[in-house]
């Protein structure tokens, strides 16, 4: 019965003396839906991909049409002339794909713009967020909007540094 009762004395005071972490979830493409500002942002974006995409359509027509003319023609062009006509064709197509990697290319014009408009209300986001870590005392927040992400860690708990010293990195 002394055994019973020391070991239960000893988990009881370990229950307390361990300290839980604490979590929260939330959602960031749901705040992000009920925020005004980032709806008229996204509202200009399209607006701008939209009149890019339809830049791009215009020139892709003009490309397409020069392409039928250039079937229809081809039998009776010289060789000298079908050389000439293929590389209007070449060149046309090139500025083509050059102002679709322009507009909407990885760092394009699309990228840049929702840099300016998107960026700045995410950030407000976060900082909501990182004030509510501080405010509850959350150790972690995590995202479930697209699958889940650490939004917020406290920086006590990165063990990182003491892992590089048990590899003997410095």
């Amino acid at each position: 019965m002394k055994k019973f009762a020391v070991v239960f004395c000893l988990l009881f005071a370990m229950a307390f003396t361990v300290e839980a972490q604490r979590y929260a979830i939330i959602d960031s493409k749901y705040i992000l839906d009920k925020m005004p500002e980032y709806k008229d942002a996204q509202k200009k974006l399209d607006q701008f991909s939209e009149l890019w995409q339809q830049e791009i359509d215009q020139k892709q027509a003009i490309v397409d049409k020069m392409l039928k003319e250039y079937d229809a023609e081809q039998v009776m062009l010289s060789d000298e002339l079908k050389k000439k006509r293929e590389d209007e064709l070449y060149n046309k197509e090139k500025e083509l794909r050059d102002l679709q990697k322009k507009r909407f290319g990885f760092e394009g014009d699309l990228f840049k713009k929702r840099q300016e408009l998107i960026k700045p209300i995410q950030d407000k986001v976060y900082n909501a967020v990182q004030k509510l870590a501080v405010d509850k005392q959350y150790d972690f927040i995590l995202d479930k909007s697209e699958g889940i992400t650490v939004i917020f860690a406290d920086p006590k708990l990165d063990k990182s540094d003491e892992v590089l010293r048990n590899l003997g990195v410095k």
